[in-house]
C-alpha cells in the first residue's frame, strides 16, 4: 500500500495563568478501533492508573489515552520493553509497515524507536496524570475546529492559543504543554507515535509525555478531514 507522511506538533509554554468566562461549546466525538494488538500484558495495575474511569465527559478512548499516558509514566521501562520493543519488527528502511495498516514512511527510520527505548528504560517513574473537565473542553474546542477546517498546528481558526483556549474554561498554573497527534485511530498507537516523536528533533512530544511537573491533562479525540483521526492534548501543572 501506499506510504503516508503524519504530521505531529508540538506547543510548550511557560507563562502566568489568568481567569476567564466559560463560553458556550459544542461537543463532538468518536469512538475508534482498540489497541493494536502487539504483545505484552494488561496486569498494570489500571485500578490506579484509569483516573478518567469516572469522567463522564470524556468518551471512552480518551479514557484510554489517559489509561496509556499513565502507563508509560508509571513504569517507563516496563513500557518500552512491551510495547515499544515489539515495534522494530515493524520497519522496513524508513517505512513502517504494521499488519493491516496502510504503510507509514517515517523521516528517520528505526532511530527514534531505539532512542525512545533506551530513554525509557531509563527514566523513573513520574506522578499520574489526572483529567481536568475545563482542559478537556479547551481541547475539544481545538479538536472540533480542526475537524472542520482541516487545519492542523495549535492556532486556532479563530486566532486562539492554547493558552488561550484554557483560560476560556479556568485557571492553569505551574506551566502547559499540547501535544497534537493526527492519523492514529487508536490509544496505543497515539502514544507511542508521540513517544517516538519521528521527525521533531527536540523530542518534545516525548518531553510533554514523561515531564513530571505536568499532574494534569486534557484532551479531545476527533475525525480530520485529511488525516483521518486527531488527538489533542493539554498538560498543566495544576488547572482550577
Amino acid at each position: 500500500m501506499s506510504g503516508l507522511n503524519f504530521p505531529r506538533f508540538l506547543l510548550f509554554l511557560l507563562i502566568s495563568g489568568c481567569r476567564a468566562t466559560i463560553p458556550m461549546h459544542t461537543d463532538t466525538r468518536v469512538q475508534t478501533g482498540t489497541n493494536t494488538p502487539i504483545s505484552g500484558s494488561d496486569d498494570w495495575g489500571q485500578s490506579t492508573l484509569n483516573t478518567a474511569i469516572n469522567a463522564d465527559y470524556i468518551s471512552s478512548i480518551e479514557k484510554e489515552v489517559i489509561l496509556e499516558v499513565n502507563k508509560v509514566r508509571s513504569n517507563p521501562s516496563r513500557y518500552a520493553e512491551e510495547y515499544l520493543v515489539p515495534y522494530r519488527q515493524y520497519y522496513n528502511g524508513h517505512d513502517l509497515e504494521i499488519p493491516g495498516q496502510i504503510t507509514v514512511v517515517t523521516n528517520e527510520g528505526i532511530k527514534p524507536l531505539d532512542e525512545c527505548i533506551a530513554q525509557l528504560k531509563n527514566s523513573k517513574p513520574v506522578p499520574l496524570l489526572t483529567p481536568e473537565k475545563g482542559m478537556c473542553h479547551s481541547a475539544r474546542d481545538h479538536a472540533v475546529d480542526q475537524g472542520k477546517t482541516g487545519k492542523t498546528g495549535h492556532d486556532g481558526s479563530d486566532g486562539s492559543s492554547m493558552n488561550g483556549r484554557l483560560n476560556r474554561y479556568g485557571r492553569w498554573s505551574s506551566l502547559i504543554g499540547e501535544n497534537i497527534d493526527y492519523g492514529n485511530g487508536t490509544a496505543r498507537e497515539i502514544v507511542i507515535s508521540l513517544l517516538i516523536d519521528d521527525g521533531v528533533s527536540s523530542r518534545g512530544h516525548r518531553k510533554n509525555l514523561l515531564n513530571g511537573a505536568y499532574h494534569k491533562i486534557g484532551i479531545a479525540v476527533g475525525t480530520h478531514p485529511e488525516y483521518r483521526y486527531l488527538c489533542v492534548l493539554d498538560f498543566a501543572g495544576g488547572y482550577q
